[in-house]
């Protein structure tokens, strides 16, 4: 999996979470995530979620870190289960950096007691299938209780840089992993 940090800021309004997206901004061909900041505000026209666009939510941050990844060997059910590793390694992430326990995961959302972090999405496209995850930087101004990387002191693009390392190793263990055993039959 091809890795990137973007050094320009990226208003994700939901229209980046296409097929080639990463490909035709960041030349990256296949399997890749990249990681950015920006606002957040995502219109119903690109919302993916159909269960918050039917009630009607907002998905709005004056200020995220922002990871964008696409899969073209993986099936909607294996993205989602990486979205969930990926989530969990944010947590492990901000635990080691910030010393804190408070954090919990459900599903793919990270939670501080009833402060939300994040948002996350996966969807399949014709050719691929693709994932967001936003963690919010600032938790101001946002349309539910949240909080946010400065509240934990966290440096965006050195927290960024290494979820995107800890992902790529991820993907490269496993594939070593299914490489090297043996096959077993029954009897």
């Amino acid at each position: 999996m091809k890795i990137y940090w973007v050094d320009q800021s990226i208003n994700y309004d939901g229209s980046q979470l296409t097929p080639h997206w990463i490909f035709k901004n960041f030349n990256l061909v296949g399997n890749a995530m990249v990681a950015f900041v920006g606002g957040c505000r995502v219109s119903p026209e690109h919302m993916v979620d159909l269960a918050d666009l039917k009630e009607g939510k907002t998905i709005y941050s004056e200020k995220m870190l922002h990871f964008i990844a696409e899969f073209f060997d993986k099936n909607l059910s294996e993205t989602i289960l990486l979205q969930r590793l990926f989530v969990s390694l944010v947590q492990q992430e901000i635990v080691y950096r910030a010393k804190t326990t408070t954090l919990i995961r459900a599903g793919n959302d990270l939670f501080d007691g009833e402060a939300k972090l994040s948002v996350s999405i996966a969807t399949a496209s014709p050719v691929s299938t693709l994932m967001h995850y936003g963690i919010n930087i600032s938790s101001q101004n946002t349309p539910v209780k949240t909080k946010g990387l400065a509240d934990y002191a966290i440096d965006p693009k050195t927290f960024a840089i290494s979820l995107l390392e800890t992902m790529k190793n991820e993907m490269e263990t496993v594939a070593t992993a299914r490489s090297k055993v043996r096959a077993v039959h029954g009897s």
